[in-house]
């Protein structure tokens, strides 16, 4: 399981992804080289869950980026399916634009490689994964589909790793370490 790999470097992905920019191109964990990076599956494109999620990152995107960290989204959807459901408008069940590319994983490689897939549906558990500059898995965190993740939880979870020291529960930036 993905909690196993805390600690180890992360498992190395290539996908083809739908970018910011509204067209495709390749993304992989040795594009983040130097960044923190934060990981999450969510099951499938159009759905209930899924762009509450989504576009609550999106909406953070420039607190990750000041804290010098990138966001990649994927599923087992298409890369197509992705830049519909983006292009689609939000009154319509759309996510509008976003900051950050969303990567297709129809092979299911990459959520199997980092122990979220479902594989008897074929779709990926709600897994978020925080990778530092040097490429090791520093956090991992798997949701049940009908769970949405916290955004708030995720920033400061990055920025206690960034301190380098021990956090104590309920730790929050600006606060001591131990």
């Amino acid at each position: 399981m993905a909690e196993r790999m805390v600690g180890l470097p992360a498992p190395k992905f290539e996908m083809e992804a739908y970018m910011p920019n509204g067209e495709f191109s390749k993304v992989s964990l040795d594009d983040y080289k130097g960044k923190w990076l934060v990981l999450f599956f969510y099951p499938l494109d159009f759905t209930f869950v899924c762009p509450t999620e989504i576009t609550a990152l999106s909406q953070a995107y420039d607190q990750f980026k000041a804290l010098d960290c990138e966001i990649v989204g994927a599923s087992t959807d298409s890369k197509f399916s992705h830049k519909a459901w983006v292009n689609m408008p939000v009154d319509q069940g759309g996510l509008g634009h976003i900051h950050f590319p969303l990567g297709q994983d129809i092979t299911h490689e990459v959520s199997r490689n980092y122990g979220v897939l479902i594989e008897e549906a074929g779709v990926a558990l709600r897994g978020l994964f925080i990778i530092d500059p040097e490429g090791v898995l520093k956090y991992s965190v798997v949701n049940h589909n009908d769970i949405g993740r916290s955004v708030e939880e995720t920033l400061r979870v990055l920025q206690a790793l960034q301190t380098g020291g021990l956090c104590p529960a309920n730790w929050k930036p600006g606060q001591k370490t131990l």
